[in-house]
């Protein structure tokens, strides 16, 4: 698997490094549990930080070593392409059975049925939790992290704020926090960067980009890592073949904003000579960026998000634009992705203009945290492009 999950591999394994915060944050959990498991009622324990900062290790470490010790403990994950990734390393590694990994929706639905509760559930991505009622994936409930603490004498959440990526699960940490308020809850952030081998300079400098400051010079010092701006996506695409050639694991991906075409629906991204196309979904059992052909795909949010690739090309696409005062601009109006937004009832007005706003800076933010040794930028918007290519060479 190369880099792919690297620290979900990791984790699997019992001689696995953990910094010295790390492993006093993986106790702390594992105390909580033990107390907790022992109390009546229901507890939780929330792990915060932002992509690449180590959250999955800690939390694939702890639930390795307490999968052995507690009966009916679930780890639940509600995206498609980590579950795949998960389920293949527990079938490899003694003592874990794919069972013990599940899609939320499905958990919830069957203890319901069943009228059961369990001692223990482990939630990664849990910005990914619906926060709102989906039919179509069949979820009846108000909120399925509710549920699942019901549902649980221990849940543990993983949660990055930065990276909602729909109204139906609209998540920001005010929300989270009074949800738990209730029952007795520990949290702790994560700030450290393990991911990517930027230095801190670019990291910030990223920050900044991505919030809507004045976009500045890009630093001349970014660590050990290759941080391109491309003025043409298909000098790029082929830079990310080479790469991919030399490493492997390395990727074009984009954000929504190109219209899907009559054939079937599908959706191509057009940039100059580059036209490949924009691969939303990945209905095989193998990871996205596990196989072969996807190198003249390019992925999305949906791909990639919770992934390692080693090199990235991004494609800043329609949504994003440059403002008059040199800011990254946002225009909702662009996106063609249908499922990012949906309305819902206790968001409306300026709230919910303003979770659009945020959704799609999350949207580009996933993008920018998944290559570890080198990071392509090509923007759509042409001033954009200009104003980028403009600061990197400073």
């Amino acid at each position: 698997m190369d880099s792919l999950k690297s620290h979900t591999l990791n984790a699997f394994s019992k001689n696995v490094h953990l910094t010295k915060h790390q492993n006093d944050v993986l106790h702390q959990i594992i105390d909580f549990t033990k107390q907790h498991l022992q109390s009546d009622g229901h507890a939780v324990f929330v792990l915060m930080g932002d992509a690449g900062t180590g959250k999955s290790l800690i939390l694939n470490q702890l639930f390795t070593t307490l999968s052995q010790k507690v009966t009916d403990a679930y780890f639940l994950v509600n995206h498609p392409e980590l579950l795949k990734v998960y389920r293949e390393l527990a079938g490899r590694t003694p003592n874990m059975l794919k069972k013990y990994y599940q899609r939320p929706t499905s958990f919830i639905n069957q203890l319901h049925k069943q009228d059961q509760h369990v001692n223990l559930t482990v939630i990664d991505e849990a910005h990914l939790l619906l926060s709102k009622p989906d039919h179509y994936n069949n979820y009846y409930g108000d909120n399925q992290l509710t549920d699942i603490i019901q549902l649980s004498k221990v849940t543990i959440v993983v949660f990055d704020p930065h990276q909602v990526l729909r109204t139906k699960s609209f998540w920001n940490k005010s929300r989270l926090l009074k949800l738990i308020d209730p029952y007795p809850h520990e949290v702790v952030h994560l700030n450290e960067q393990f991911r990517m081998q930027a230095g801190p300079k670019l990291m910030d400098w990223l920050d900044h980009f991505i919030d809507g400051d004045v976009i500045g010079p890009v630093p001349q010092d970014v660590g050990n890592y290759d941080f391109r701006i491309f003025s043409d996506a298909q000098q790029m695409f082929q830079k990310i073949i080479r790469k991919n050639n030399q490493f492997g694991l390395s990727r074009m991906t984009s954000t929504s904003g190109y219209p899907s075409t009559l054939d079937g629906g599908k959706h191509l991204v057009n940039e100059g000579n580059f036209h490949q196309p924009w691969d939303q979904y990945n209905f095989t059992s193998k990871p996205w960026a596990e196989q072969s052909q996807t190198i003249d795909q390019v992925g999305s949010i949906y791909t990639v998000q919770g992934f390692d690739l080693n090199y990235i090309g991004i494609i800043v696409g329609p949504p994003f634009y440059l403002t008059d005062d040199h800011r990254l601009g946002v225009d909702p109006n662009k996106v063609t992705d249908v499922e990012i937004f949906k309305h819902r009832p206790d968001l409306s007005g300026k709230d919910f203009e303003q979770s659009k706003q945020t959704l799609l800076r999350n949207s580009l933010n996933v993008l920018l945290r998944r290559g570890i040794k080198g990071m392509y930028l090509h923007a759509h918007d042409p001033e954009l492009e200009a104003y980028l290519e403009q600061m990197n060479r400073r």
